[in-house]
């Protein structure tokens, strides 16, 4: 699997399952998590903090003391999307359940926001203990994740619940967390994103506010989930778009000659992209002088997602729609007369949306109900809309 998946914190406390973690990793590396190793001090007595390096190919703190001009208990917590944490100790489990902050993991955990995973492995005395049962409540009720440990032969020759999972259900349950799913096996998927723009001379030109944000975080979804994605990027920083194939297009002409190539092939058509809706009916070779530039002559564009449907035979199309009011009354309209099958609306009044880390809006579905859509990371929304278009091919 291509290595693009999300950042992710793997914090390993101070138990014997440690080295079990190394493995973990690994496997979680294969899924293409991109992972930073936060060990506690005392987790370093069983693995080293040069292995976890050497594993990770990423420099390795324990202490918030470390490298403090990064700032790294926030730095991380700012750039990681989940966490997961394994093994999880009593110890650990008990001071994440009061609030400590006494090394760089539990810095960590009360700086960022993000879905987080416990794996707890101890004795099995310890994990009946009452403390400890107490603290895992806690830490559920507060959004915490955490797996049950297995019934298994402990150090010595005692046998209980407290025994570290096996790594592959420790990862299958990690997926699920993440959305990091391979039920896209074998689909084919064409995204685009972006925004095109329409020349009026070498220098100036029409576009929009649209980042690519969402069409790249919906391509990387997809491409975790195990299909085959080709992204088609309007003016789009390349190095948003590494590791995904990818056909860069500047004008709502090269995009429409694009999909064109490579709709018939597709399972999922998703249209991120926002396209100009006009261009210049004319278009200088040389910078018009200012005093020149009284008016602008336009004409329409082609409607790409209206002709393209045109072609459609089972092809499953998700659209986008932004809209300043009666947005879900506009989105349904479009849904209906462009042949798509799902389609997301949002109300970018004041230029909401365009360019940020989060989302909100509304999916709408033919024949269901609508969907709203709270606020969110477009990470997030990705995988949603990608839920919606297995759905609609059943």
């Amino acid at each position: 699997m291509s290595q693009i998946g999300p950042e992710i914190v793997l914090g390993v406390g101070g138990g014997i399952a440690a080295y079990k973690s190394c493995e973990l990793l690994r496997r979680l590396q294969d899924r293409g998590y991109q992972i930073t190793v936060v060990p506690t001090p005392s987790s370093l007595n069983f693995v080293g903090k040069a292995t976890w390096e050497a594993l990770s190919g990423r420099p390795v703190n324990t202490q918030v003391w470390e490298d403090v001009h990064l700032v790294p208990h926030i730095s991380v917590a700012e750039k990681a999307k989940f966490f997961i944490i394994a093994p999880a100790t009593a110890d650990l489990i008990a001071r994440l359940a009061a609030g400590r902050a006494d090394d760089l993991l539990t810095n960590l955990v009360l700086a960022s926001d993000v879905p987080k995973m416990l794996i707890p492995a101890m004795h099995p005395s310890m994990w009946l203990d009452a403390a400890t049962v107490a603290n895992v409540q806690v830490l559920r009720t507060r959004g915490f994740e955490v797996m049950e440990p297995v019934v298994g032969r402990l150090t010595g020759s005692d046998i209980g619940p407290g025994r570290f999972p096996e790594t592959a259900s420790i990862v299958y349950e990690f997926d699920q967390l993440t959305g990091n799913i391979s039920d896209l096996t074998g689909k084919r998927i064409l995204i685009t994103a972006g925004g095109t723009r329409e020349n009026i001379d070498p220098v100036r030109f029409i576009g929009n506010r649209s980042s690519g944000k969402q069409g790249v975080a919906i391509a990387k979804a997809a491409i975790r989930r195990g299909a085959d994605v080709h992204l088609i990027a309007a003016n789009v920083d390349e190095n948003q778009v590494m590791g995904i194939e990818t056909t860069h297009v500047v004008t709502t002409q090269e995009m429409h000659e694009a999909l064109l190539e490579r709709f018939p092939e597709i399972d999922i058509l998703i249209m991120s992209a926002a396209v100009a809706d006009a261009k210049p009916k004319w278009t200088s070779i040389d910078k018009i002088k200012k005093a020149m530039l009284g008016s602008i002559e336009l004409v329409p564009n082609m409607d790409l997602l209206a002709d393209i449907s045109k072609g459609k035979t089972n092809q499953i199309i998700v659209g986008f729609a932004a809209e300043t009011k009666d947005h879900l009354i506009e989105a349904r309209r479009k849904l209906e007369s462009k042949g798509m099958d799902v389609i997301y609306v949002n109300d970018v009044s004041g230029g909401a949306i365009f360019g940020k880390d989060q989302t909100m809006g509304t999916i709408l579905t033919r024949n269901d109900a609508d969907i709203a859509v709270k606020e969110t990371s477009k990470d997030a929304l990705g995988n949603l809309l990608l839920d919606q278009a297995i759905r609609q091919i059943g």
